[in-house]
């Protein structure tokens, strides 16, 4: 065979040609050259590769490049191509040399499994693996597995190929039970996923849990019943019950579902109510629930549909039965049933022998409709007794399964039965005795009194968590008795049920160490509260008192108790020892529990001596007002000054008064000085209520009691003619007013002022009002937020102004004048509670020794009385204009007249404006310092 002549070497190629001839196994050489010629065309190229692989069969290099170079060629070419038999003898060749580079191997591999040559790829692959060590292997078996696992593959070459597999690296068995499942080789796939899930050293490469492959053989087994054999299906499942509880219920589905589908249907109907008595969840039970119900509903239609298919022969069949008398038919139809594969007990008996059994009637339509409502009625009870095996001692869910009973009481007393020997009452969730009583009156409900009493008295034998649980036992038994108009067996069963256990019971149980509760009934306040009640209603007096007295003796008593007790001596005129029993309570008990045995004791002993015993009252009352804290003394001194008031002294009724607005809260002080100062006014008159309202002005009352109260006062000295006394209360409250929010106050002031001031306490009212309302904008909007909150803010003016200088804001002009100006003795300071406070001044009381000039203020000015009579007979602004006497202005009246000297070269113009704008405080207040 000639070559083309355009495969011959060029004039071009002879430099490459020299060299190779002179080196031909130099792969250098043969590389350059095929490089120089890369844009050859392959034919040519063809012919270098081969000459250079003849040269050099061993070069890796030459026959991979050679290789891709045939396989790019090919690319395009349909799989039938003669070219890729050239290529695979290609391939052929180099792995004559190249037999152990894994690399030309799955190049190989890859064109073969792209041709489909099934055969040949599996018997290269053998080659390879014979070939490469194996260590190498890891590199064949992808393609490998990837190649068995297309389609139109042998199942069994895949099987082998992934068996051999499995011998190379068993981790990957999760793989192959993959590929047997979809090969639909259920039997092999739920084998080897049960040796998986056997060796307990698996581990899975996937991530799946135990659980996962758990459920994934159960669904296998379930759904591939009759394929699957050789398995302990039940076994496998039920051990997955045990062992992973938070599927239980898709489990129990799954075993009932396997019986299903092998045609055990009775089987399965005892899987499903196994199910439902032994799950503890309720969402593991409906599961089950729903999934027995679907069975049902489906067993009944499917035996409807194939009633209604036999309709159609219902002529012939009706025939055949009226000649069959003997059971002809029947046993023929117990045959057909063996043919159509019947199994089970029917299968092994002469139906001839049972013409009429029911069990050979295959219309059992209403027997399967009977089933399924007798399900759906069962659901509340399996839902209950569901509950009851989550917490077998939880009492609500024992009184909800009793009602489900309500038109059964024999399920009642059996439910009762079992609920009082299952749960146990420290263990309980609720109140365990109610199941004893409950118990009890459901036989008193159908009138069996006698085994009511026997419930009862094994309740109170139980040893129960609480002496409250035991008491409630034995009231419920005497109600019943009581119901029942056995009043002396209620007293009696009381009566039992308050006896102190004797000394030697006590020992024994001492050294038992466990004491139950029946050893602490007899101090249950329960039990004898309702004793004592019952021996008030059908008992005597002396079993009554009997009782009152034990109850006192043991000391369980409460006040209410003392003061029963007292009134049913009363009632029966036994007063004297009523106030014993007083006594005794008030010995007994501490405040706050005494405070009502103490006002009963006070009220009953005063409506019975009145006057008669005073001094044993007056005792008692001041031994309960020593004892008594602040915040209850006010009944109590109230009581004691109207005792005084009715049948003592009214001196006597004062100090109390006195006393008790000393003693009570600040809160609570206003009222008691209002009710003081009423009975002062009635007794002593209006103008001994001074000294009285300065005390309660100066005893610490809250800002706003000292303000009502200082309006008070103010109104009464106005009442009384003595306006510069009123005058100066409201100053002295106008520091704690603000006018922005106090302005009943300040409209009281200013009606004050209009009526009975002159136009220079007007505009002192006014200042005093800018000033106060200056230093309440300051303290609230400069202040720290601490200092506003200090003592519910009780911080006087005056601290306020210190506290702001500190602070660094300016102080009001006006007000460090008066401050500077002001006299030591205007207004007493006093320290309480360490707040820095203004006291009160007081003006003084009518009738007293000192004279009044000696109280009053030394730098106050005296204005004559004259000064009060003379009015203008204009007005301006609604004031009523008086002539002012020179007096009022001191020594600033001679000093206007100088200046007025002074100024007479001035004009009289400017002597006219002068006159006109008389000189205000504030600069009058600053000449004086000046001088």
């Amino acid at each position: 065979m000639s070559i083309p002549q355009d495969l011959y070497p060029s004039d071009e190629d002879l430099i490459f040609e020299e060299e190779i001839l002179r080196n031909p196994f130099t792969l250098k050489l043969w590389w350059r050259y095929l490089a120089a010629r890369r844009d050859a065309p392959f034919k040519k190229r063809k012919i270098l590769y081969e000459r250079a692989v003849k040269a050099l069969p061993g070069s890796y290099k030459l026959w991979h490049a050679y290789l891709r170079e045939r396989m790019e060629t090919v690319r395009d070419l349909p799989i039938h191509h003669e070219q890729y038999e050239v290529l695979n003898n290609t391939f052929e060749r180099a792995l004559v040399t190249m037999h152990k580079m894994p690399r030309i191997w799955t190049m190989y591999l890859q064109v073969l499994t792209d041709q489909k040559l099934i055969t040949r790829a599996r018997r290269t692959f053998d080659r390879a693996m014979r070939s490469l060590p194996v260590t190498q292997h890891d590199r064949l078996w992808e393609p490998y597995l990837k190649f068995v696992s297309q389609s139109g593959i042998p199942i069994e070459t895949s099987l082998r190929v992934y068996r051999r597999y499995l011998k190379f690296d068993p981790t990957h068995i999760e793989e192959f039970i993959e590929f047997l499942l979809a090969s639909e080789r259920w039997q092999e796939g739920a084998e080897r996923l049960a040796e998986v899930l056997n060796d307990e050293g698996f581990q899975s490469i996937k991530g799946k849990t135990r659980h996962q492959l758990w459920l994934e053989l159960c669904n296998l087994l379930t759904k591939h019943a009759n394929e699957v054999s050789g398995l302990k299906v039940d076994a496998i499942i039920r051990g997955g019950i045990r062992k992973f509880t938070d599927e239980v219920g898709r489990l129990w589905t799954s075993l009932a579902d396997y019986y299903i589908r092998r045609g055990l249907f009775e089987k399965a109907r005892d899987i499903y109510e196994e199910g439902m008595t032994t799950v503890i969840t309720v969402r593991d039970f409906s599961m089950i629930f729903d999934a027995y119900s679907q069975f049902e509903e489906s067993m009944l239609l499917a035996k409807m549909e194939a009633r209604d298919a036999e309709t159609d022969d219902e002529g012939e069949v009706t025939e055949i039965e009226s000649k069959d008398e003997n059971g002809e038919l029947d046993a023929k139809r117990g045959m057909d049933e063996r043919k159509k594969g019947g199994a089970g007990l029917l299968a092994d008996i002469d139906l001839r022998e049972l013409p009429r059994f029911w069990l050979n009637d295959t219309n059992d339509i209403n027997l399967r409709l009977a089933r399924l409502e007798y399900l759906m009625e069962r659901r509340p009870e399996l839902v209950s007794s569901v509950l009851l095996r989550q917490n077998p001692h939880n009492v609500q869910e024992w009184h909800r399964r009793a009602k489900l009973f309500a038109d059964n009481p024999a399920r009642q007393i059996l439910t009762y039965t079992e609920a009082v020997r299952t749960v146990d009452p420290f263990k309980a969730v609720g109140k365990p005795h109610t199941l004893w009583i409950a118990f009890a009156h459901l036989y008193e409900r159908h009138n069996d009194l006698v085994n009511a009493r026997v419930i009862f008295e094994k309740a109170v034998q139980v040893n129960y968590k609480a002496v409250d649980d035991l008491a409630s036992v034995w009231c419920e038994w005497s109600e019943t008795e009581l119901r029942h108009k056995n009043f002396k067996g209620a007293r009696a069963l009381l009566r039992r049920a308050t006896t102190e256990p004797s000394l030697a019971v006590k020992r024994r149980v001492q050294a038992e160490g466990d004491e139950p509760v029946q050893m602490k009934l007899y101090r249950c306040l329960k039990v004898w509260s309702f004793y004592v009640d019952l021996e008030e209603s059908l008992g005597t007096l002396e079993t009554t008192r009997a009782v009152y007295e034990r109850i006192i003796e043991l000391k369980i008593a409460t006040p209410q108790m003392i003061i029963n007790f007292a009134l049913l001596l009363e009632d029966h005129k036994y007063f004297e020892d009523a106030f014993k029993v007083y006594e005794k309570g008030v010995q007994v008990f501490k405040y706050p529990h005494v405070r009502d045995i103490w006002i009963t004791y006070l009220s009953k002993f005063v409506n019975r001596y009145g006057g008669k015993k005073l001094e044993r009252a007056r005792d008692l009352f001041e031994q309960a007002v020593e004892k008594a804290p602040p915040e209850d003394v006010k009944p109590l001194y109230l009581q004691y000054a109207k005792l005084e008031e009715l049948h003592g002294l009214a001196p006597h009724a004062m100090a109390v008064y006195n006393r008790a607005a000393k003693a009570v809260p600040d809160n609570e002080k206003m009222a008691i000085y209002e009710i003081y100062i009423a009975r002062a006014a009635g007794v002593y008159g209006i103008p001994r209520t001074r000294s009285i309202y300065e005390q309660a002005i100066e005893s610490g009352l809250p800002d706003k009691d000292v303000k009502a109260m200082c309006m008070k006062y103010a109104e009464l000295e106005r009442n009384l003619g003595e306006i510069d006394r009123a005058r100066a209360i409201y100053i002295h409250a106008s520091q704690m007013a603000d006018p922005r929010s106090d302005t009943e106050f300040w409209e009281k002031w200013n009606e004050f002022e209009v009526q009975h001031g002159n136009e220079d306490t007007f505009r002192e009212m006014l200042r005093i009002r800018r000033s106060v309302s200056a230093s309440y904008s300051q303290m609230h909007f400069i202040l720290p937020e601490y200092l506003m909150q200090k003592d519910q803010g009780k911080m006087s003016l005056e601290e306020t102004v210190d506290t702001l200088k500190r602070a660094g804001v300016p102080e009001d002009e006006m007000a460090a004048l008066e401050r500077q100006l002001a006299p030591s003795g205007a207004l007493a300071r006093t320290i309480k509670d360490g707040v820095k406070a203004v006291s009160f001044v007081s003006g003084g009381i009518e009738g007293a020794t000192k004279p009044q000039a000696d109280i009053r203020n030394p730098d106050e000015i005296d204005i004559g009385e004259e000064g009060e009579g003379s009015e203008a007979e204009n007005e301006v602004e609604g004031f009523t204009e008086r002539q002012i006497p020179d007096a009022v202005f001191g020594k600033l009246a001679d000093k206007k007249q100088l200046l007025q000297q002074q100024e007479d070269g001035s004009g009289k113009g400017e002597e006219k404006e002068c006159d006109e704008q008389p000189l205000g405080a504030l600069e009058r207040f600053k000449r004086q310092r000046r001088q």
